[in-house]
């Protein structure tokens, strides 16, 4: 199983904005694809192991697989990012990325203004890591994801019982290899 995160997105404005305006920065990032610097070769050559690949529904996950010259067997809503919540105040005024920082920390603690929670969205990596499984019983899978979706699908897939065998941080077309024995064996004894 691999779990790789997107190329470099095509950043809106990143100038001081209120939480509140991070409304429309996080629309507009959700419909941005990615920018065209080169892919990591380790990142091209670990994603022509795949037999079987994924993607989010985002364009930016599209996008991304696109670059690597890959087809996606499944594209779904359901591997897209864990939602970023926004706020209702117009001070103080932080770059974006400060305040998805902070907004993804309030989210973590249970503000979820407008979007789905924690658990929810732990539900959704749970049910991902089902579908991600069926799919790695034909051979390895490919996920092309986001930075903190692919981790809470990291946890869960390592709660069942998957070995993290490489990674390499969560920059853009990192990736990161996990194995699980059980399923190893079933397919190559073709049961």
């Amino acid at each position: 199983m691999i779990l790789m995160r997107h190329g470099q997105p095509k950043l809106a404005g990143t100038d001081k904005m209120s939480a509140l305006e991070m409304k429309d920065w996080i629309e507009h990032y959700d419909s941005s694809d990615t920018t065209t610097p080169p892919i990591l070769d380790a990142s091209k050559q670990l994603a022509a192991t795949a037999k079987a690949i994924v993607s989010s529904n985002l364009p930016r996950a599209l996008t991304s697989v696109q670059a690597l010259g890959l087809k996606p067997a499944l594209i779904d809503g359901l591997f897209r990012e864990a939602p970023q919540p926004y706020g209702h105040w117009r001070l103080p005024r932080l770059s974006p990325f400060a305040w998805e920082f902070i907004l993804r920390i309030l989210w973590l603690w249970g503000y979820s203004h407008g979007v789905g929670s924690v658990g929810t969205t732990k539900m959704r990596a749970s049910t991902a890591v089902q579908r991600l499984q069926s799919l790695a019983s034909e051979g390895p899978v490919l996920l092309l994801g986001h930075g903190f979706m692919n981790r809470m699908i990291a946890r869960q897939l390592e709660a069942d019982g998957w070995t993290r065998q490489t990674g390499n941080d969560s920059q853009y077309w990192s990736a990161t290899v996990y194995q699980n024995d059980d399923i190893e064996e079933v397919r190559v004894s073709g049961l």
